[in-house]
């Protein structure tokens, strides 16, 4: 059997909280993220409302964490942010904030050897859209970096210099899979690469308003009745659901081998057991039971667990009409009788949708909520579709024992991703 890796650090950044205490505080009180866009303009499209962070104190928020790392990493850190751009420079602060929880700068492994892995892709999109319009006016005029800043890969360079970290560093892109496919590399970049250390950041996506209006058009996103009504407009399971809210957010986190983590008396989060990806053979938005079904099955048989060893799922649960019924009868399909005694709940209903970097935000969810032995609420489940027949928390946030749990994530294109993590007090 391959050495167990184990989560040793995270970081996070929404509109629910940049600090993991108040993050988790905010989940089991059912605080809503969503509000009305102010940092994206949206007189002309139909997207109103969205988990916005609207601007960001970086210096403050750089500022305090700095007290926490070694004077190079400060220097270097207040240099990368000074040029990066939006998205980029919540990447480097995330992952900042993760390797300090890690403790990486007091006795943490070899950084040599240790690689970055970033989930997302298109993640500057209103930096590039607003270089191109200043192109348009004059070409002299757009970033002198942009060639570079414009590039997904820059985070992963960027979270790479400040940390000092050289070993592997790519980004993963699976849609809104992306975050536990980049799991799951991280995961081999340890197991069958040599990686004393993983940091996997799931980059914040900088939506532009063409982007937002796309999704409007396709009919992803909530567009219609709830505009008045932000915070329930993220209603997953609910029979009024009508799309997804998307919402900007990052998180990180810190992987090792659990002899390192040991040795050096780290903090153990989470044990990642398994993380299994497959394909529905479809490029279109439109999820397939059979595909998910078989994706739960085959995480189990990586993971060597059976259905019924699992207690809690942090579900996809996006708030689409499709989504939220094929999720939920795949559940059925693959749990069988043990699905009736599984508790699962929507941190979307709470945060929205952080697109690419929902599945490792929602690890940070699923991992506290494990640690605390609490679940949040599934919140905005006014009437329960009497088609989903399963426990979704709609009665609000309840105590749990958990032992074991699954991160479900399903991306348009048929892309599916689904992670399982141990308490780590069963830890041998």
């Amino acid at each position: 059997m391959p050495e167990p890796v184990v989560i040793t650090g995270m970081g996070i950044h929404t509109p629910l909280g940049t600090e993991l205490d108040a993050f988790l505080g905010s989940l089991l009180a059912g605080r809503s993220a969503i509000s009305r866009w102010t940092s994206v303009p949206t007189e002309a499209i139909y997207a109103k409302v969205g988990g916005d962070l609207g601007e960001v104190d970086f210096d403050g928020l750089r500022d305090a964490v700095a007290t926490e790392l070694p004077d190079e990493v400060v220097v270097r850190l207040r240099r990368l942010m000074g040029r990066a751009p939006w998205g980029t420079r919540l990447s480097m602060l995330t992952a900042a904030r993760a390797a300090v929880d890690a403790r990486w700068f007091d006795d943490g492994p070899d950084r040599d050897d240790c690689a970055v892995v970033v989930a997302g892709h298109n993640l500057n999109n209103r930096y590039i859209r607003a270089n191109h319009r200043d192109f348009d006016d004059d070409p002299e005029w757009i970033d002198g970096l942009f060639s570079l800043h414009g590039l997904d890969t820059d985070h992963a360079g960027s979270v790479s210099e400040v940390l000092g970290c050289r070993g592997a560093i790519y980004t993963t892109g699976g849609a809104c899979a992306s975050g536990n496919h980049a799991l799951r590399s991280a995961v081999d970049e340890i197991r069958h690469h040599g990686a004393t250390a993983a940091m996997v950041v799931g980059a914040a996506l900088d939506m532009s308003i063409v982007d937002l209006q796309g999704m409007a058009l396709m009919g992803a996103i909530s567009t219609r009745s709830f505009n008045d009504r932000p915070r329930a407009a993220s209603r997953p399971f609910d029979t009024r659901r009508e799309g997804f809210v998307p919402t900007h957010g990052a998180g990180a986190l810190v992987l090792e081998p659990l002899s390192t983590a040991r040795a050096r008396g780290a903090r153990i989060y989470a044990e990642v057991v398994a993380v299994d990806a497959s394909a529905d053979g479809n490029h279109l938005p439109n999820p397939s039971e059979d595909g998910q079904a078989r994706l739960f099955q085959r995480v189990l048989r990586a993971a060597g667990l059976a259905p019924s060893d699992i207690d809690f799922i942090c579900a996809h649960a996006t708030s689409t009409p499709l989504g939220d019924i094929t999720e939920a009868r795949s559940i059925r399909r693959a749990f069988g009788v043990h699905a009736d005694k599984l508790a699962i709940n929507a941190p979307k209903s709470l945060l929205g949708h952080t697109c690419w970097s929902a599945p490792v935000v929602e690890t940070v969810a699923a991992v506290l909520q494990m640690n605390a032995g609490q679940l949040h609420g599934s919140a905005n489940i006014d009437e329960l579709d009497p088609r989903i027949e399963l426990d979704v928390c709609a009665d609000g946030p309840r105590e749990l024992s958990v032992t074991h749990c699954l991160n479900n994530s399903f991306g348009f294109g048929g892309i599916n991703a689904v992670a399982v993590l141990r308490h780590p007090g069963e830890l041998a």
